[in-house]
């Protein structure tokens, strides 16, 4: 059963204490609304507006972060995960003076500087905050810095990570910049829970009012989702003939199209920024979009497939190992599959957590790479990485959640518009059953010393899914052989076996 990635502290018994405070303050919240028959969207819908604050989560791009529900004054989301290297991007920001502040939180001992660029990660300093030990994740203080001028006009400001932890060393919660003025001064979006969410597999009625978006939640095109919706359900089920297996399935095979330091969900638009991905389909770059997508060439074999597939690259020593194959299947994990529906258009969505950094042992429970085709008889000697016997290879199975929350097809972390069923059920936040994804990732090699991933430990697989399926090839699929429990090919054929 998959869990959710546990957010890597540093090591020592602050991760303990840090996870026994979420778990506590997260049972308060269900506790205190459980009778209340009051429903959480999410933490967006926590937010209280503050004149002259940015929220730390209404950036409009980022790098390593992730959000969470806050302890803190004013409620919202505080922005965690940060690490050296990492950033937050801020539009339309207005700057009214020189005195600004940061509200941060920090249980790691290192310490480090969340610093204020101008225009880019490198641009001209703005202002550098000090980041000392809080005493807690949870424990806030407002740090205080002195803008080196103040610029006039909406600027783009990123918040640039400083650390010499190799670990995450900040919580943020807010900033200002300058007195406030009666308004938020950013031009980005204050996060919203969105508009309601609808019933399940049934698009917004046009016309139908809707909150606007929040940074770093993009809407699904309610016109080409309901235009989608309308001709799946016409789609009439091919008859399944004796002998099928009867498992809700399908797949696709791809060949490496290209490999880059880029990620186009991510870090969209910037070249370079990322770890090295291998990316299957189409060939890919840090400006891929849908749209490019659907006018590209493809190497995985499924018709009507034009989507993207990418996973960090895996090295022996520092260089590239090569593939063996990539197969993605598609599946259902709900109790009855006649509930999902195709993928909305333009979907994105990440698996696996990149930041991630933690031993993997044998029976680990956590991101395993094993050996298809032969057994394993022994370990690397840091004890992460099988050893195959001859004959095998080593292969990564990486499943991705299956519900959605029927308006976004992407998310500030590019993971919570999806997830989980519960008890075999879409519901909830995520009342929209989907094909459910599962990456095999098999590679021309027998494991052991000497291997990596561009992203660091193995604990830091994971894998990006930018859909780009021709409609009627993804509605068909999904009617014929998902809804009606049988396993199928590439192609609209049943298979027994």
């Amino acid at each position: 059963m998959r869990t959710p990635p546990a957010h890597v502290a540093p090591p020592d018994q602050a991760r303990k204490r840090r996870r026994l405070a979420r778990v506590t303050l997260a049972c308060a919240v269900v506790a205190a609304l459980g009778g209340s028959g009051i429903y959480l969207a999410g933490a967006q819908a926590e937010e209280v507006a503050v004149p002259g604050r940015v929220q730390a989560e209404a950036f409009a791009a980022q790098s390593g972060a992730q959000t969470e529900s806050t302890g803190d004054a004013d409620g919202g989301r505080n922005v965690g995960w940060l690490a050296n290297g990492d950033w937050l991007r801020y539009d339309g920001v207005s700057i009214t003076g020189a005195e600004l502040t940061a509200r941060v939180a920090a249980h790691n001992t290192d310490g480090g500087a969340v610093e204020l660029r101008l225009g880019t990660q490198t641009g001209a300093l703005l202002a550098s905050f000090p980041v000392a030990h809080t005493g807690g994740w949870q424990k806030w203080t407002t740090a205080t810095a002195r803008a080196s001028g103040v610029p006039t006009g909406p600027q783009t400001v990123f918040a640039v990570m400083k650390s010499a932890s190799r670990s995450d060393f900040v919580n943020l919660n807010w900033f200002t910049f300058g007195p406030a003025t009666g308004t938020t001064p950013s031009a980005s979006p204050t996060p919203s829970s969105g508009p309601a969410t609808p019933t399940p597999g049934t698009p917004t009625a046009p016309g139908t009012p809707t909150t606007p978006p929040a940074a770093g939640w993009v809407p699904v095109d309610q016109a080409a989702w309901s235009k989608e919706l309308a001709a799946f359900n016409a789609i009439k089920p091919k008859a399944v003939p004796p002998g099928t297996t009867r498992v809700p399935e399908f797949h696709t095979d791809c060949e490496v199209a290209n490999s880059a330091p880029d990620d186009p969900i991510v870090l969209p638009g910037l070249s370079g920024a990322s770890h090295q991905h291998t990316f299957f389909g189409p060939k890919v770059d840090a400006f891929t979009t849908t749209d490019k997508l659907l006018s590209s060439k493809t190497t995985c074999n499924a018709p009507g497939d034009l989507s993207a597939y990418w996973v960090p690259e895996l090295r022996k020593d520092g260089k590239p190992v090569p593939m063996k194959s990539f197969r993605v299947y598609y599946g259902s994990r709900v109790k009855d599959p006649s509930t999902v529906k195709p993928f909305p258009p333009g979907l994105r969505v990440v698996e696996g957590d990149a930041k991630r950094q933690v031993e993997t042992p044998k029976s680990s429970g956590s991101n395993q790479f094993w050996c298809a085709g032969s057994a394993e008889i022994g370990r690397s000697a840091d004890g992460n990485w099988p050893v195959c016997a001859a004959g095998g290879n080593l292969i990564f199975q990486l499943v991705f959640k299956d519900c959605w929350d029927g308006r976004n097809i992407d998310s500030p972390d590019h993971k919570s518009h999806m997830g989980d069923p519960v008890n075999g059920v879409c519901t909830g936040r995520y009342p929209v059953a989907v094909p459910d994804l599962s990456f095999m990732v098999n590679y021309e090699s027998l494991g052991g010393d000497g291997l990596s991933l561009s992203s660091g430990k193995p604990s830091s697989m994971h894998g990006d899914f930018m859909n780009a399926w021709e409609p009627d090839h993804l509605g068909a699929l999904v009617r014929s052989c998902l809804n009606q429990n049988a396993k199928c090919g590439v192609e609209l054929t049943f298979a027994g076996g």
